[in-house]
């Protein structure tokens, strides 16, 4: 007996009825003559077996583009991105149920560039051409606690005030309690930490100073080379030796490793926002969660910050997203 989806029917006697194009077993209840398959509940109905399922997503976690997912598990990468789209958004609202009034002690906030579709500079000739889905530079900000490696916040947009503005308020929703913060230096991160942290963080900048940039530096789109740093206590009163943002720009890298639409110098980058933002809440979940942390000894950063007790799989992460 299948325990199938509510909405399709409440019967208890079914069938085997089939395969879907992929594959997946398909069954009919006896008494209505409803046809599903298995996964029905979990995954909103998509005519996918729930192994193949967390095989692909598995597959995208671990750095693997679409294309190369969908050549190596035989599947129509349509319905890949549909997953993604699903268990993306499904990730985001997960996180912000799991993540909030969490106890923290030192908090490191960073933001990591990347561009959908074309950069900026071709932005305006996408539109004139007929593109009207959003597209250029982006940023994603992310808030990671420095002893559990907990990526407590994240907000994927445009580098603006307004922006800044959410991601702070995401933050603020995710924590409670004084704590030290350290950011970078940009300058509307003052203003909005102040609106929402007043009163609440010991908060200080590491300010970095940057040489010429090269042509290199262009052809790579990456900054120029650092050749100083200088520390700024902003708001409470911050321990200048924990004044630092390592941690979070760390992840940054990990984020460009087990990311692949955020691989540098590649034909992967993402060609609709959607897209691009669904990839960035499974990889925040499946982060968190799923990923054993090195530094944590194994430990995922869930555990290490107390959300779980073990290190979860993708089967796993489906299921707590679908509840």
């Amino acid at each position: 007996m299948i325990d199938h989806a509510p909405n399709h029917c409440q019967h208890a006697r079914t069938k085997k009825c089939g395969v879907t194009t992929a594959g997946t077993q398909r069954y009919k209840c006896l008494d209505c003559g409803k046809r599903f398959t298995a996964s029905t509940n979990q995954l909103a109905g998509m005519r996918i077996d729930l192994a193949k399922a967390t095989q692909i997503l598995t597959m995208l976690c671990e750095g693997m583009s679409v294309a190369a997912t969908a050549r190596l598990t035989n599947t129509n990468k349509n319905t890949i991105l549909d997953l993604l789209l699903l268990v993306g958004y499904r990730c985001q609202q997960f996180l912000s149920r799991a993540i909030r009034g969490l106890e923290v002690s030192d908090v490191q906030c960073d933001e990591i560039w990347q561009f959908i579709y074309c950069k900026n500079k071709n932005a305006l000739k996408a539109w004139v051409y007929g593109r009207r889905e959003a597209c250029g530079d982006s940023w994603t900000f992310t808030a990671v606690e420095r002893h559990t490696k907990l990526v407590l916040a994240w907000h994927f947009g445009k580098r603006t005030s307004a922006d800044t503005d959410v991601f702070c308020a995401k933050l603020k929703y995710a924590t409670k309690g004084r704590f030290h913060m350290s950011t970078d230096g940009y300058r509307p991160y003052e203003q909005s930490i102040a609106r929402y942290f007043a009163g609440q963080v010991d908060y200080g900048q590491l300010i970095k100073i940057f040489g010429k940039s090269s042509a290199e530096d262009q052809r790579q789109y990456s900054p120029a080379r650092i050749i100083s740093t200088r520390k700024e206590v902003v708001m409470g009163a911050p321990d200048e030796d924990r004044i630092c943002t390592s941690h979070t720009e760390r992840q940054n890298g990990s984020m460009r490793c087990f990311n692949k639409r955020l691989g540098r110098l590649t034909y992967c980058f993402s060609k609709k926002w959607q897209n691009h933002e669904a990839a960035l809440g499974l990889y925040f979940a499946h982060y968190n969660f799923c990923h054993k942390h090195r530094t944590l000894k194994g430990q995922s950063p869930a555990m290490a910050a107390g959300l779980t007790d073990h290190v979860w799989t993708v089967a796993e992460l489906l299921t707590a997203i679908a509840a």
